[in-house]
């Protein structure tokens, strides 16, 4: 199934299930979770199953989660970005986080911050928690799994080079793509044979299977769990293939008027217009 956050015609928040052009409108169901974050804590097997019929077009999709408490970001997962970026591989994952404000939903303007000329995509493939665990053995990771959506890892590269820290580079306004929908494992026939792939105006600049990762979402789930409970709606989105724009000759930056898209597989496509910050 697929679940989607939007606001009604009449602006206030719901979440529901996605079919075709068709959105079951299951917050509006009596007695249904208020949010998609409380209906995987409430356990998405129990959420209403059918509700209030909207089209799709007449709502204003949000991001997948509008609110999770955590966002856990991998970096230098791929062998292809590690090398492009000269780094050299570590023997654990590289975590950032970003904040909750920071989300943009599938359609929703990438606004592209006044400080910087080096607005950097990254495509990836976000995963969402759905049961709460701490040190979760990576043979038990698929069962804390609600689903999982594409993500854009808007990043401002200067700011993000600053000093050692990433997270002044990955934390501003509208500026992490995320969406359209959760898609449930079940969608997805072979989930590391899906391709994350980055498209800026039409033109492919990612390309790569999920079974590339250098750390595979078990260890991910494992490592991340060990040090922080992860709870439902938590988000880890976990890192980037090679050929992002930083790091392309000539490089690539998003401008205004540009048009960034995620395609990973069957699980959906991410668009976002870059526009300039008003």
């Amino acid at each position: 199934m697929r679940f989607v956050s939007f606001l009604r015609p009449c602006g206030t928040p719901s979440w529901g299930r996605l079919d075709g052009e068709t959105i079951l409108d299951l917050g509006a169901v009596p007695g249904a979770p208020v949010d998609l974050k409380a209906a995987l804590a409430a356990g998405l097997p129990h959420a209403p199953t059918d509700g209030p019929a909207l089209a799709r077009i007449d709502v204003t999709l949000l991001p997948v989660i509008p609110n999770p408490d955590k966002i856990l970001c991998i970096g230098l997962n791929y062998a292809t970005h590690v090398a492009e970026t000269g780094r050299e591989q570590k023997e654990h994952p590289a975590i950032f986080h970003r904040w909750a404000d920071t989300l943009a939903a599938d359609g929703a303007p990438f606004i592209h911050p006044a400080e910087t000329k080096r607005f950097d995509y990254e495509g990836e493939l976000a995963v969402v928690i759905g049961k709460a665990g701490r040190r979760i053995a990576p043979e038990a990771a698929f069962d804390h799994i609600a689903g999982f959506a594409p993500f854009n890892d808007g990043s401002i590269r200067d700011w993000q080079r600053h000093n050692s820290q990433f997270t002044p580079g990955k934390n501003w306004p509208a500026t992490g793509g995320f969406g359209p929908a959760l898609v449930t494992p079940d969608e997805i026939p072979d989930l590391g044979s899906q391709r994350v792939q980055t498209r800026v105006n039409g033109t492919l600049v990612q390309d790569q299977p999920v079974s590339d990762m250098i750390w595979d979402i078990p260890t991910l789930i494992a490592y991340c769990s060990t040090f922080t409970q992860l709870n439902p709606g938590d988000v880890i989105s976990t890192g980037t293939p090679g050929g992002v724009g930083d790091k392309r000759n000539p490089p690539l930056y998003l401008q205004p008027g540009d048009t960034v898209e995620i395609a990973i597989g069957t699980i959906g496509t991410l668009t976002n217009p870059v526009i300039a910050e008003a």
